[in-house]
């Protein structure tokens, strides 16, 4: 009987039993409870710094949306033309786009501080540098600081 080789099952239930000793067993437990306990009790201080931490984030939060809400003075919907764009190289005519709008909102709006939306830029970029649009159809938005936002226009 002491002849039969044992099966892989009976093999690796002897190797657990070996490998889990009472006494190293006891020690890693021990040793992992000491850490997770050390973690788990941060002091006073630290949760009360940790929540007015919380507390100043989500102060910024809600005024981030409220800065977003701007409060317009005038609101226009333009086409603006581009097609003096495709004078110049190849290499420059996107970024002459964007100058061009620039000015085009400048004269049209009176106004110094324009923004570009990330969405228009998507768009005038979206054809490469080489390849801008001929014309692009823009939303401006005239806030009470003079600011002017350009969005594109939803149909």
């Amino acid at each position: 009987m002491s002849n039969k080789e044992p099966s892989p099952e009976e093999v690796s239930a002897e190797e657990e039993e070996v490998s889990e000793s009472p006494q190293e067993g006891s020690k890693e437990t021990a040793g992992e409870v000491e850490e997770e306990t050390t973690e788990e009790k941060p002091s006073a201080e630290e949760e009360t710094a940790a929540e007015e931490v919380e507390e100043k984030e989500e102060e910024e939060e809600e005024v981030e949306e409220e800065g977003e809400e701007i409060e317009v003075v005038e609101e226009r919907i333009y086409t603006i033309p581009l097609r003096k764009v495709w004078g110049p190289p190849r290499g420059k005519r996107t970024p002459r786009a964007m100058r061009l709008l620039r000015a085009f909102v400048k004269r049209h709006m009176k106004a110094e501080n324009v923004e570009i939306s990330n969405e228009v830029n998507e768009e005038l970029c979206a054809r490469g540098i080489r390849k801008p649009l001929r014309e692009i159809k823009v939303r401006l938005v005239k806030d009470k600081e003079g600011r002017v936002i350009v969005y594109p226009a939803t149909a």
